[in-house]
């Protein structure tokens, strides 16, 4: 029958895989495949066969709803509330600014580059642990997600003052203190106060967005009066 020749063909596999041995090899295994010459079915499957089935099916559907999640997208501005846009903008300008390779990641060469730039050179050990302490998806290599995180371990005092990540943070010249927490407290206080933080946010846009047209207003008056300066100079 058709639902015994399929169980053959699925058990033939699971033997291979299972063993290792190519398909070459399993002489007259091959049988399994299809009738043997003197017509007789090949043997159905029986109860171990559709446990382990199932377990491999249970298995492939599994891989694939894990995969799903992790097309999350990040996002700053919402992630790490208790920091101004005018924050983390400069957090992410000095974050490329040291991603040499633009790929995304500062790994362990560019933070020894970045440490030397600060004056705060490390040992290859020492920045292997400024790497672990805020790595937390252990690819040895920091996201910009990540890098945000030290400035909030510095800014909630959970960094030791003679490691690595407080030099970092204490000589990146990024002002967290003013606009941002200023100590676990203050930390707290602002995760529960979030709706004043959307209010913020959104008046520091505007702010931007005014700052722009001001910006492009300037640069057209300016254009206008070379233009007008030009035409004077004209016969």
């Amino acid at each position: 029958m058709a639902t015994d020749e399929l169980a053959s063909k699925l058990h033939r596999r699971l033997k291979v895989e299972e063993d290792g041995v190519e398909p070459q090899a399993l002489g007259n295994g091959a049988a399994l495949e299809h009738e043997s010459e003197n017509g007789e079915s090949a043997p159905s499957a029986g109860p171990e066969l559709s446990a382990k089935l199932q377990r491999r099916n249970d298995l492939n559907q599994g891989v694939g709803e894990q995969q799903q999640p992790s097309l999350r997208v990040f996002n700053p501005y919402t992630e790490y509330k208790e920091f101004s846009r005018k924050q983390i903008k400069s957090m992410e300008s000095m974050f490329k600014q040291y991603d040499a390779g633009k790929d995304g990641f500062i790994d362990l060469m560019e933070l020894k580059l970045m440490m030397e730039k600060l004056e705060a050179p490390q040992t290859h050990l020492g920045l292997k642990n400024m790497i672990k302490e805020v790595d937390e998806d252990l690819d040895c290599k920091l996201n910009f997600r990540e890098f945000l995180l030290i400035f909030r371990k510095a800014t909630t005092g959970e960094l030791q003052e003679n490691s690595g990540l407080h030099a970092l943070a204490t000589l990146s010249g990024i002002d967290v203190s003013t606009e941002g927490v200023k100590g676990a407290k203050t930390f707290f206080e602002a995760k529960v106060q979030a709706i004043t933080e959307s209010n913020r946010f959104e008046e520091e846009i505007k702010a931007e967005q005014e700052e722009k047209k001001k910006q492009a207003e300037e640069k057209k008056q300016r254009k206008a009066a070379f233009k007008e300066l030009q035409s004077a100079f004209k016969p």
